[in-house]
């Protein structure tokens, strides 16, 4: 995101919110999905908390296919590549677990076009501008 650690944490610049509000398990390869009923039961209630939201970052494909529905391309990755088409309200992402390593190193457009443009963005929303 290219901020310092005082603005990530600064709770009245940056929030986070998972999709589920409980740990779901351990599956075959890894964590298990988040449980489909805490979004639509939670979401929205901390989101009415927080009207002056000026973009959310959509951080793996679980709350890409909750806040995009039909508008989520075939797949994370090309969901991801075409990462403007969701703008200005949404930034797509992929999750950042160690376990998404391999799919960093087979997609460097990521980091070569993806990042550069998400710090541009989260500067401009946080009128850090250069």
């Amino acid at each position: 995101m290219g901020v310092t650690d005082e603005t990530f944490y600064d709770q009245t610049k940056i929030a986070q919110m998972p999709m589920g509000f409980c740990y779901p398990g351990k599956g075959k390869s890894g964590d298990l999905p988040p449980r489909k009923e805490c979004a639509p039961q939670w979401h929205h209630k901390l989101l009415d908390e927080m009207p002056n939201i000026r973009l959310t970052l959509l951080i793996g494909q679980y709350s890409q296919r909750e806040y995009l529905g039909g508008a989520m391309e075939k797949n994370l990755t090309t969901t991801v590549r075409n990462f403007e088409k969701y703008l200005p309200d949404y930034f797509v992402l992929p999750h950042p677990s160690p376990r998404n390593r391999f799919w960093l190193s087979k997609n460097p457009w990521f980091a070569e076009n993806v990042l550069p443009h998400l710090k541009d963005v989260v500067a401009q929303q946080l009128h850090l501008s250069k």
